[in-house]
Order: structure tokens, then sequence, then C-alpha cells
């Protein structure tokens, strides 16, 4: 992502657990890190970051965390409501979340580079373990979720933060405590965003049954149909770089030709190709005052 210059709409949303700055005064800490909303063609991914005090990591066994995909929602929702109010819960753990809106996901892909979700994903982990460092959080271990090769993965974050012992694996969320608690942070946060999405296109675009968001559920597919604007194709909301959008903008979408003077045809016929019309035609030179 530093080769990219992103615009302001592109940008990570930011959501603090109370505390983080600072968190626990130098204790020795335990990072967990997970995602939810990577394979949707609606709404953002949302990366979670968990932090626990080393010497009080039962307390995620008190709050009975598993991987998000496990619990029903109303569980999550009771988990993450006592992550964020439980006063004992608070001194012991905190979380930083990245919500990447699609708008983000699709600027990056329509650039055509191979390997770019997982890339994403790979930076937003690095940005979120540099932030609980910057805020002065005594990191000892992360332990996160695999995206793409688990080797590889994890000697790109050990390179990267030597002095921390780094784990990555398969099925993380599973396995460690922290990182089945940054996947409830994660999942949850991204539900309230679906629910409650801002559409900047208007409001006839809300209230409108989504389906889960995945691509293979016909629900989520009839919305896009029923949304899918002939000129501009979809909302904010979509993912354009998902296939199953392509897909539809090349089905229902008008064609939009880019070449309006036909130049790769008369380059084709002469061998050579009309001059660019810009508007400097319609502008002369003015002389420069002395």
């Amino acid at each position: 992502m530093e080769n990219f210059d992103f615009p302001n709409f592109a940008k990570y949303e930011v959501i603090l657990g109370e505390g983080f700055k600072k968190f626990a005064n130098g204790e020795p800490c335990i990072l967990g890190v997970d995602e939810a909303g990577r394979g949707p063609v609606l709404g953002p991914m949302v990366y979670g970051l968990g932090v626990v005090t080393e010497k009080n990591q039962d307390i995620l066994k008190e709050l009975k965390v598993d991987d998000s995909k496990n619990l029903t929602d109303l569980k999550r929702r009771q988990i993450f409501d006592k992550i964020n109010n439980d006063s004992n819960v608070k001194k012991y753990f905190t979380y930083r979340l990245h919500v990447i809106s699609p708008r983000m996901i699709s600027c990056r892909m329509l650039m055509d580079q191979k390997g770019v979700l997982n890339e994403i994903s790979h930076t937003s982990c690095i940005d979120l373990i540099k932030a609980a460092i910057d805020s002065g959080i005594n990191v000892k271990a992360v332990y996160i979720d695999t995206v793409g090769p688990k080797d590889k993965y994890q000697k790109k974050l050990q390179d990267i933060f030597k002095k921390i012992k780094i784990v990555v694996s398969e099925k993380a969320d599973s396995k460690y405590p922290i990182v089945s608690a940054a996947s409830i942070a994660a999942k949850v946060t991204r539900d309230d965003r679906i629910a409650n999405w801002n559409y900047i296109e208007g409001d006839k675009y809300c209230c409108k049954i989504t389906g889960s968001g995945y691509p293979g559920d016909g629900k989520t597919k009839q919305y896009l149909i029923d949304n899918c604007d002939k000129i501009f194709g979809f909302t904010s909301f979509v993912r354009f770089s998902w296939e199953t959008a392509e897909s539809l903008i090349q089905k229902h979408c008008y064609k939009v030709n880019w070449d309006p003077y036909n130049m790769s045809k008369t380059k084709e016929k002469t061998g050579t190709k009309r001059p660019a019309v810009t508007l400097l035609k319609y502008f002369s030179k003015v002389k420069k005052v002395e």
C-alpha cells in the first residue's frame, strides 16, 4: 500500500477499544489478529487486533470466546458487550479495528495486481501490530490467522518484528483465544456496518434485503441485479472488483467506448494515429508580460 496514495474515501476507519493507548502500563501483552468479511461481494472487510495482558489470559476463558463462526450472533454480541463495558475485562483486554471499505478493496484490486487482496490483509495486520507498539503496548507475542501460504507469511512478519514471537497458523481463531476475541470484535463490527450502511448515493438504497453478502447467496445476487445502475454500476457498498459484480456490469450496464475517435482502427488501417484532441486546442498562448 505504500506505493499508492489513497484518497480519503479509501483509507482505514480506525476503531479503538477503551484504554488502547499505553494499555497495561508496560506489562507484557499477547496480541491476536483476525478478519471478518474477506469473501463477500458486499460491505467492508474488518481486521481486528485483540490485546490481553500475558498474566491475565484466563479472562478470555471466562468470556467463553471461540471462533466467531461457531457462535450465534447473540452470543458474539454478549461477549463484545462485556469487552466494551465490563470494568474487570477492560483492565486486561482491549482491541483495535481497521474497517477496510469496499471502495478501498476495489481501488486496489482493479489495479490488476496479482494477490492484492492478500497484500491488503498483510498490510492491515502489520499496521495493527505497529499501532500497538507505537501506542506503548509491550508486545511479547502475536498470534495470527493465516492469509496465503503460512510459512511465507510468518517469515514476512518475523522479518519486520524481529524481537516479537510471531505465530501464524491455519484456524488460529479456533486454536488461540486471543485470536478468537479479535475475530468476535471484527465480526460484530462488520455486521453492524452492514446493518447501518451509510449510502452516500442516497436513502433509496437503504433497508434493502442484501442476504449474507457472499456471491453464492441468491438474495445477494438478486440485490445486485435490482440495484445495478446502467451507467454507474453499483453503490459504494459493493466491491466492483468481485467477479460477480463485474459480470453483472458486463451484462446489464451500457457499454462505454473509451476510444471515441476509433484511434485503434485508424492506426490499424493507415499505420498512423490521429492526434489526441485536448482542451488546449481551444485556447491560444498568452505572451508573458515582463
